[in-house]
């Protein structure tokens, strides 16, 4: 028997063209590196990393200024999975750890999963289908989860001055380097003390013909111990590989040892701070230059400057220290205390945004609030890494998981710990999705907010980049390397939520015979 008019029959909806993956990890920094390495080897290959850039690297490869280098040692700083025999100083600079950072995209196998000129601009969860949709500028994902590596020190802050458009030469932030300029002969005006212009500083000096240093308030230096790594060294470390091993660990060691006066003991720096003193005593013989240079708080409170030329360059007949910079009108740059002073070329050694992640803005959770808005307060997540009404968000780098005193490879580890088992445990439960509960989430922070409250960070008297407006340090871990290592090594489900993928009543639609 025929059938009727009116009959109807079924096709299947067409399927999303959106390629969709496992995991979209954002940033190719140390982060999103160490994140594809420890993919990989959970046997988690379907995955990408979505990269602004046209390069591996992150903040090595956006700060290439004169002088730039870190102030951790080269074998703490670098994966406990991938030592490096080959490093070429105690403190590496940026072209070394940059080309580290590739090596490891090679050895690894990463080169794949990178996706180059993808800067994500928006990433939204979708409930519907337990996933996350990632917008970037060379196109669209889905992926069940979401791993954010865009790290802290990623977006540059330039101070709203008065007058700064109109300023007729050049101006730029320390990790934004204009290469193409020649400084020979320029009267250069560099903003910010912190640990870009201690670097900057001294690389510039000896070729402008003026140099005038912006200076809201001081920071402590200690020398820079600094040397060449010696060819046997090398040598030994490529044949008894132990020995980078070990070496590794005893520098771990004496990191360690120093977490206490941090963040219970802040009393114990004093011998610290007299050795600072000292060092500036003894480069800055001016009494009216070494006053202005010597901080009015305790030592640690703001970062730990290392710098065995710093001083000197400050003391050199063409430089000069003002007062912070108040207002620019044309080529006069006019100082806090009123001084005018002249200049050809501004650099911003400011900072960048930490306490408030541009990447924040463009992160929607279930409710569709987005990150920003849910950090209104502050950074919060659970144990640095999750944050609730965002289901399969990962942070590496995530809040109060940032170091005064070691190195950010060993936080970033742990965190990749934590992902990895996350993602584990996920499949072992049948789920697809978690978020941590709003009790253990509380719970953490407020445990973490009672310990910070004896730090040097908070009780040593200054105001750092560490802290929000409101005084809160939301990016500071207050504890040693292995205590945040033991509380990352494994996810426990009692502080979080489950979520089952909802599966549809019909996947097919009707439509008209």
């Amino acid at each position: 028997m025929a059938a009727s008019s009116s009959a109807k029959r079924t096709r299947p909806k067409a399927p999303d063209a959106t390629p969709h993956v496992t995991v979209a990890v954002i940033g190719s920094g140390f982060g999103g590196i160490g994140a594809g390495v420890r993919l990989r080897r959970a046997g988690i290959t379907d995955f990408v990393i979505l990269e602004r850039a046209g390069s591996v690297g992150g903040t090595w490869r956006d700060n290439s200024y004169p002088g730039c280098a870190c102030d951790v040692p080269s074998h703490l700083y670098s994966f406990s999975f991938a030592l490096n025999p080959d490093w070429p100083r105690s403190f590496s600079g940026q072209g070394d750890i940059r080309a580290y950072l590739e090596q490891v995209t090679d050895t690894f196998g990463l080169r794949p999963h990178l996706r180059f000129h993808h800067e994500v601009t928006e990433a939204r969860w979708e409930p519907e289908h337990t996933r996350w949709r990632v917008t970037t500028t060379g196109g669209e994902w889905t992926a069940d989860a979401l791993v954010s590596a865009t790290g802290p020190l990623s977006e540059p802050q330039i101070p709203a001055l008065p007058g700064l458009d109109g300023f007729p030469g050049q101006v730029f932030h320390s990790s934004r380097w204009d290469h193409e300029l020649d400084l020979s002969g320029k009267r250069v005006a560099v903003v910010g003390t912190g640990a870009s212009a201690v670097q900057i500083v001294p690389s510039i000096q000896p070729e402008v013909a003026r140099l005038t240093l912006f200076q809201r308030t001081p920071g402590w230096v200690l020398p820079k111990v600094d040397r060449e790594i010696s060819a046997f060294e090398k040598r030994l470390h490529r044949a008894v590989p132990a020995t980078t091993a070990l070496r590794r660990a005893v520098l771990y060691a004496v990191r360690e040892l120093q977490v206490d006066a941090f963040v219970r003991r802040p009393g114990t720096l004093k011998l610290v701070q007299k050795l600072a003193e000292r060092h500036l005593a003894q480069q800055v013989r001016d009494p009216a230059l070494r006053a202005r240079l010597t901080p009015d708080y305790r030592i640690g409170c703001k970062r730990i400057l290392l710098s065995q030329t710093y001083y000197p360059a400050l003391a050199a007949p063409n430089s000069e220290v003002a007062p912070g910079l108040r207002e620019v009108r044309g080529s006069t740059l006019v100082a806090a205390d009123g001084s005018e002073h002249q200049a050809d070329v501004i650099i911003f050694g400011t900072g960048f945004h930490v306490t408030d992640m541009p990447i924040g803005a463009r992160v929607f959770g279930a409710d569709g609030r987005s990150l920003a808005e849910e950090w209104k307060g502050g950074m919060e997540a659970l144990r640095g890494s999750t944050v609730r009404g965002f289901p399969n968000l990962f942070f590496v780098i995530g809040p109060n998981t940032g170091l005064g005193n070691s190195s950010m490879i060993l936080m970033i580890e742990s965190q990749l710990n934590y992902l990895i088992d996350a993602l584990t445990t996920l499949r072992s439960v049948g789920a697809t999705a978690l978020q941590p509960t709003e009790r253990a989430q509380r719970h953490w922070n407020q445990r973490l907010q009672h310990r910070m409250s004896r730090t040097v960070w908070t009780t040593g008297g200054c105001r750092s980049w560490y802290l929000t407006e409101d005084g809160k340090n939301t990016t500071l871990w207050p504890g040693s390397t292995g205590a945040f290592r033991r509380a990352t090594r494994r996810l426990d489900l009692a502080e979080y939520d489950l979520i089952k993928r909802q599966v549809p009543a019909t996947a097919a639609e009707e439509v008209p015979a």
